[in-house]
């Protein structure tokens, strides 16, 4: 199982230079699984920089894979990894609901470095 974070998305949305890296996990939605916050800030980022119309396609294809919802459960745990490791609040989600089902984080966001069960590659 795969966790694809909103800069990795953003990255394969826009054919730029690490879009390689994710294309394969991407384009594999039965093994995604998709936190509702990475919908939320792609869709937030391609409507500033496009338009809502173009955002909604985009959230389509994020929307083919598995949703994974903010719970009670979810939204304590991602607080305890974002405390233990300095994560903001989005990352916070992203890294706890991939650690809850045991998937790697595919990511070009410096926040996830270092830290067990990422891919990481630094911005092209």
């Amino acid at each position: 199982m795969n966790v694809v974070d909103s800069s990795a998305w953003l990255e394969y949305f826009a054919d730029g230079p690490n879009a390689k890296h994710f294309a394969k996990v991407i384009e594999d939605p039965e093994q995604l699984l998709v936190p509702s916050i990475t919908l939320l800030e792609v869709f937030k980022r391609i409507s500033q920089q496009r338009d809502q119309s173009s955002a909604l396609q985009y959230v389509a294809v994020m929307r083919q894979s598995t949703i994974a919802e903010l719970d009670a459960t979810l939204a304590l745990r991602a607080a305890v990894l974002g405390l233990r490791h300095k994560l903001p609040l989005a990352d916070s989600i992203v890294y706890a609901t991939a650690q809850a089902v045991g998937a790697l984080v595919w990511t070009q966001d410096a926040d996830f470095d270092g830290l067990a069960g990422v891919k990481f590659w630094r911005k092209g």
